[in-house]
């Protein structure tokens, strides 16, 4: 825990209260609690950080062991030699809310020869929300629908993408648009979702589902084990040339489009006989039609149970007795084999090894299905103003790809357009890297990294920047000291 009396608190009275201005609740706490956000406590009339300043730190090279920071319990000779690489985040800096002061820490380092400044501090964030994507072809409800959680609204159904689901959930509207329970039950999901925790939502006239960063998405119960490979056409093409001599038709059942082999330009290619085999739904091209049946839980993402229904007719002039007919589903989970009787009647039969070969290879090329959080959230407000006295010029160094920016360490995608809009990776993020107030926000943390002559240019608070060991003698003793996390870039200043 770190006192932060100096920066953030005042003491109020003869009781030993501290006023904590590090967000817009102006808690006053007294001696042994915290106040509302639980990141702020009253230590005998000081504030501190409840949560300690993280530090990441990163090997020489490749296999070299890493260099520990100071022990807590040994003497210190005032003598700091910093590990080669290392990263101030902002997890446990804590704020400068409401951003008229420099941020909590400016840190100043060289990098590979060059002399770097890295602006550290935990912004509070009213516009943010979460976009989910979810690997799965089930139907989870209709574009537009609500998702609920605990009976509130908290985002929205919204397009689906190649072999997912979409949610967009949080944002403005939810956090502070709405009555206050669906503010809060919002926020605490996002902050769930944040810390990388599972929560369940429903959606009206579709199922019921239990997300997790990284986990596979439960769905009405059953835990979803397969992205599909592709859709019913991109199957096709893909196992065409194994299915051939195999089978004589394959249809690839899809919720997007549903694969009809002979049909296709794949089995046309490889001089298949027209099978006579027509599907229900919409033709689009040769082989590939849509709307086969409705959205559902079923094969391939539809309603469909029983793929016979989906057979619409059969022409006997160019149907034969004995055609082996292969229905699958895109993940290969649900498949049946067919034979034609003499009446050209399909009847199921037990599929032959070298056609179940190539279902199990379809659910071979099937990736695993997870859950994917990603956060984002708009830094162009007043959190500019703890980086430099002139705040369009961090936008716009932002802009120009001049300033590195990250959150706990972990790269960050920047959208294009006005403001400084951000997209990371929950899971790319260290644990307990999130937080919240009760207005209600997310609070999380943000870094910017630049060069020490741009960051002068910009009009930063240069005087309150503090070296790389001055900070780590300080601070080592109540830090955390963490590996940096090898699948992250190093956030170096940008040339």
């Amino acid at each position: 825990m770190t006192d932060r009396t100096e920066q953030f608190g005042a003491r109020e009275g003869n009781e030993g209260i501290v006023r904590c201005d590090a967000c817009p609740v102006l808690c006053r706490i007294r001696p042994g609690r915290a106040g509302a956000c639980h990141r702020y406590a009253n230590e005998d009339g000081r504030l501190i950080r409840t949560d300690p300043l993280v530090l990441l730190h990163q090997a020489v090279e490749e296999g070299t062991p890493l260099v520990p920071f100071l022990d807590a319990a040994e003497d210190w000779a005032g003598d700091v030699t910093p590990p080669p690489q290392v990263f101030v985040t902002a997890i446990g800096a804590g704020t400068t809310y409401p951003d008229y002061k420099p941020a909590p820490f400016i840190v100043a380092q060289k990098h590979e020869g060059v002399d770097t400044v890295t602006v550290v501090t935990e912004g509070i964030f009213s516009y943010c929300g979460l976009k989910v994507k979810i690997d799965t072809d089930r139907h989870l409800g209709p574009e537009c629908a609500p998702v609920l959680h605990e009976g509130e609204q908290i985002g929205h159904v919204t397009t689906a993408e190649y072999g997912s689901q979409m949610l967009s959930l949080g944002g403005v509207r939810h956090l502070t648009g709405g009555s206050k329970r669906e503010g809060q039950v919002t926020c605490a999901a996002m902050l769930a979702l944040c810390r990388k925790q599972a929560i369940e939502v429903t959606i009206p006239g579709g199922s019921r589902v239990i997300l997790q960063a990284g986990a596979a998405p439960i769905v009405n119960g059953v835990a979803e084990t397969r992205m599909r490979v592709g859709c019913g056409s991109a199957a096709v093409g893909i196992f065409a040339q194994q299915w051939q001599g195999h089978v004589d038709e394959v249809v690839v059942v899809d919720d997007h489009i549903t694969g009809v082999l002979t049909e296709h330009q794949a089995g046309r290619c490889l001089n298949m006989r027209p099978s006579g085999l027509r599907v229900r739904g919409r033709r689009s091209t040769p082989g590939r039609y849509f709307q086969v049946a409705h959205p559902g839980t079923g094969w391939g993402g539809t309603d469909v149970t029983d793929p016979l229904t989906l057979i619409e007719s059969l022409d006997p002039k160019l149907a034969w007795p004995g055609m082996r007919v292969l229905m699958t589903s895109t993940t290969g989970e649900d498949s049946l084999w067919l034979e034609l009787d003499e009446a050209l009647r399909p009847v199921p039969a037990p599929m032959p090894d070298a056609v179940a070969q190539t279902v199990a290879r379809i659910g071979e090329n099937c990736e695993p299905a997870l859950t994917s959080i990603l956060f984002m959230a708009g830094a162009g407000g007043s959190l500019r103003a703890g980086v430099t006295d002139n705040p369009i010029l961090l936008t716009r160094a932002v802009q120009a790809g001049e300033v590195r920016v990250t959150m706990g360490g972990a790269p960050c995608t920047l959208w294009p357009g006005g403001g400084i809009t951000i997209m990371a990776d929950v899971l790319a993020i260290p644990d307990n890297a999130f937080g919240h107030v009760p207005t209600p926000a997310l609070v999380a943390p943000i870094e910017f990294t630049l060069r020490a002559g741009l960051y002068a240019a910009l009009g930063g608070h240069v005087d309150q920047a503090i070296a790389l060991e001055t900070l780590l003698a300080r601070h080592a003793e109540a830090a955390v000291n963490a590996p940096w996390p090898r699948a992250n870039p190093w956030p170096d200043a940008p040339s």
